[in-house]
Parts: C-alpha cells; sequence; structure tokens
C-alpha cells in the first residue's frame, strides 16, 4: 500500500454515528461526521459516506481500505458497521482486486482508548500509563478492556469482558499495573455509586471514526486489514435479552427490590 493511505472510517457501535475519510497521518486531510446513531445508523450512514467522498473527491475505488469498529457494543450497530463495511469494499470489484477493498476491523474498546489519550493529551498533561476502557453495554453491565501507553502505542492488557459495574473496582485490583490510570467511557453519570471507589483520572469519551483512522496505518502495517468476506464483529456478549425471571433476580441482586 502507498504511504498516504486513503481510508473510511465507520463507526456505530454507540447511540452516536461517526464515520470518517482521511490518511490516518497527524498532519493529513481529514474529513468526518458525527450525529445520532442507534436505529438511524442503517438509514444515513451511506448518504454520509457519500457526503465524504464528494467532499474529498476521492472515488470509492481509490481507497486503500475500509476500517470499522467491530465490537463490542450494540448488536445493531455493529451488525450496520460490519455489513456496510462490507458492501462498499465489494462496490469497489474491478479486475485488479476482484474482492474489493481491504477492511479492517478495529475494537471498539481500543478506538475509545485512542479517543481518551488523544483527548487527554490535548490537555498537556503527563499521559497515563493506563487505559481502562469502559463502554455501557446496558442490562447492568459494562464492556471493560485496559490498555498500556507505550512509545510504540496502544497495547493491550486484558481482551475485552463483560463486567458488572458493582464488580469493576476488585476486577481491576488484580489487573491494574501501578501508574498513572486513565478511565475512559460512557458509564460514570449512569453507575456513579457503583465506580465511586475507583482509582485514577476520569475522561468521558465514546469510540470515534478518527480514532479509527489514527489508529489505522499502525494495524494495516501489522497485517491487520481483511478480505471483506472475513469481516465479523465481535459481541463479547451473547445474548441481547433477558427473561423476566432474569431481571427480577438482577434487581434483587442489586438491592432494588424489597
Amino acid at each position: 500500500m502507498p504511504s498516504a493511505l486513503r481510508l473510511l472510517a465507520i463507526e456505530t457501535s454507540t447511540d452516536t454515528l461517526s464515520v470518517a475519510l482521511g490518511t490516518g497521518a497527524p498532519d493529513g486531510p481529514l474529513w468526518q461526521h458525527t450525529g445520532p446513531g442507534g436505529a438511524m445508523a442503517s438509514t444515513t450512514l451511506l448518504p454520509l459516506v457519500q457526503q465524504l467522498l464528494d467532499a474529498s473527491g476521492w472515488p470509492l475505488a481509490s481507497l486503500d481500505a475500509v476500517v470499522f469498529g467491530r465490537g463490542p457494543g450494540s448488536f445493531t450497530g455493529l451488525r450496520t458497521a460490519c455489513a456496510v463495511a462490507q458492501g462498499l469494499a465489494y462496490g469497489a470489484q474491478d479486475a485488479a482486486r476482484p474482492g474489493g477493498l481491504p477492511v479492517l476491523p478495529v475494537d471498539t474498546l481500543l478506538a475509545l482508548a485512542e479517543e481518551a489519550r488523544h483527548a487527554h493529551a490535548l490537555t498537556g498533561q503527563p499521559a497515563p500509563d493506563t487505559v481502562v476502557s469502559l463502554l455501557d453495554a446496558r442490562m447492568g453491565e459494562l464492556y471493560l478492556a485496559l490498555y498500556a501507553c507505550t512509545a510504540a502505542g496502544l497495547s493491550a492488557l486484558a481482551p475485552p469482558r463483560l463486567c458488572a459495574p458493582r464488580d469493576l473496582a476488585t476486577h481491576l485490583d488484580g489487573l491494574l499495573p501501578a501508574g498513572r490510570a486513565l478511565l475512559a467511557g460512557n458509564v460514570f453519570a449512569t453507575y456513579d455509586l457503583e465506580l465511586a471507589g475507583l482509582r485514577g483520572l476520569r475522561c468521558p469519551a465514546l469510540p470515534t471514526a478518527s480514532a479509527l483512522m489514527r489508529l489505522a496505518p499502525a494495524l494495516i502495517a501489522e497485517g491487520g486489514a481483511l478480505a471483506a468476506r472475513d469481516a465479523l464483529p465481535l459481541y463479547v456478549r451473547d445474548k441481547v435479552a433477558q427473561t423476566t425471571n432474569e431481571r427480577e433476580r438482577q434487581r434483587v441482586a442489586a438491592g432494588t427490590v424489597h
């Protein structure tokens, strides 16, 4: 691939839709859009992609890869991102690329950590040693992953997993290294009491397409790009609904039923 990549990034794992087009280089061109996601993402995403392509003057077939947040996150959002990324990749098929464009699936919790790291760097404060990514998984649970901040970038310390908010402090005691920790995510207002004892600086953040864009060049250089047919979402949770009895047991365990 050429040194100046042309990349399209799609992030729809939360209720916010984020799309970006650019090179991934710090000083490179960037066209982006952020707006409501959720149920709207499936109807608005393709028109937004076309708007960015028109604004840039880059034909779809001129792109080097389509980057998307693969999860964990909203089941509907992840399926939307994966399907649109695959559809766009196949839409650029030609004699030179019979399989279409490569796609680059990126963990949404890694994108969340990158967004928080980038925002923190802009404040001028010392860089954190570790970023703890915390994404609301609904149903009384969090998605959690830990990343070390190194000179080469973010490095995973623990894979994405589910965790109950009340168990998070105990879980992190066995995983969180010494040093400056940055807690990043969209969970602090929702679970303020359960997370009150966590150590570390808090940074409200969401995974974004621009974060995917910054991560993409290194991930592509490491061989992370796939054929469109091989792209799959990463759910972590394999169940999206609870039975009435399961919801009742959860309320009792949380102390909300007397």
